[in-house]
């Protein structure tokens, strides 16, 4: 096992820490830090993992298939936390646009479902697919915006806005790239649905 993908399951191992986090959120104002930093730490090592692949040549079929279900269940889980945390309505805010935040949030999980389905019967065809540029650039929108959030529950009501909005602007900005990456990506790999099985 390379340097890459020992980066990338630290990566999967990172989301239970997110998790357990967030449900400790409770015994210190101050706690949703520590969930935003390790959500931080570990979509930062989705960029550091596929830079050391390309750059070492080190990129192999494990890594091509371990990457993208580290990154969905990296974003699955921060979108989740956000939903249920309510991250989408801040107390510190005044405007709201919860509705169009959950919106978005559904398009990019089933967006994360479907691809997710989509590989699945690539690999009873003995075919691996790898993330492909647009996908990444979505997946980076997504974290990040999802960090935003995490990041929203300052009690300092400017810090607030800027973290909510900030947010706000780059969850729309991922859910359009979800869209096109989706459909550019299943429109690439049309012979997964409609080629012969390899031998």
């Amino acid at each position: 096992m390379n340097l890459p993908t020992k980066i990338t399951l630290i990566r999967i191992f990172m989301i239970p820490l997110v998790l357990v986090s967030y449900c400790l959120q409770g015994l210190w104002d101050y706690m949703f830090l520590v969930t935003a930093g390790l959500f931080f730490v570990a979509s930062m090592t989705d960029s550091i993992d596929g830079y050391i692949a390309r750059k070492q040549n080190l990129v192999t079929d494990l890594g091509k298939f371990l990457d993208p279900i580290a990154d969905k269940l990296l974003v699955v889980v921060g979108l989740l936390i956000v939903i249920h945390g309510n991250y989408i309505v801040n107390p510190y805010v005044d405007i709201y646009l919860p509705n169009m935040t959950l919106i978005c949030s559904i398009i990019i999980l089933a967006r994360e479902f479907i691809i997710g389905l989509f590989r699945q019967i690539a690999a009873t065809k003995g075919i691996v697919m790898a993330a492909d540029k647009l996908g990444k650039i979505k997946t980076i929108a997504t974290m990040s915006a999802i960090d935003a959030f995490l990041f929203s529950l300052f009690k300092n009501a400017v810090a607030a806005r800027v973290f909510y909005f900030l947010g706000f602007v780059i969850i729309i900005i991922a859910t359009c790239l979800t869209v096109v990456s989706g459909v550019n990506y299943i429109v690439k790999n049309k012979q997964v649905l409609f080629g012969e099985k390899k031998d």
